[in-house]
C-alpha cells in the first residue's frame, strides 16, 4: 500500500466524524434525504482528497528541503 492510500484510510474516518456535527438536514428541502446523504458523501472525499493531497506535498517538500540542506552542508565542508 501507498502512503497516499494510507493517508486517506486515515483521514476519511476522521473526516466523516467532522462532518457529521454539521446539521445539513437544515440546508434541504423536507424530503430530500437522498440529496443530503449525495452532498455528504461528496463533501466527505472532497476535503479528504485536498487533506491528504496537502499532507503528502508538504512531506515530499520538507524531505527535498532536508535533502537540499544536506547537500548544501557536504559542500560547505569540503
Amino acid at each position: 500500500m501507498t502512503i497516499k492510500t494510507i493517508l486517506y484510510i486515515i483521514f476519511v474516518p476522521f473526516t466523516l466524524l467532522a462532518l457529521d456535527s454539521i446539521n445539513i438536514q437544515n440546508v434541504f428541502k423536507k424530503n430530500k434525504i437522498f440529496q443530503a446523504k449525495m452532498l455528504y458523501i461528496i463533501l466527505t472525499m472532497a476535503i479528504s482528497y485536498l487533506a491528504v493531497n496537502f499532507l503528502y506535498d508538504f512531506f515530499e517538500l520538507t524531505n527535498l528541503v532536508f535533502q537540499i540542506c544536506q547537500i548544501i552542508h557536504l559542500n560547505i565542508l569540503f
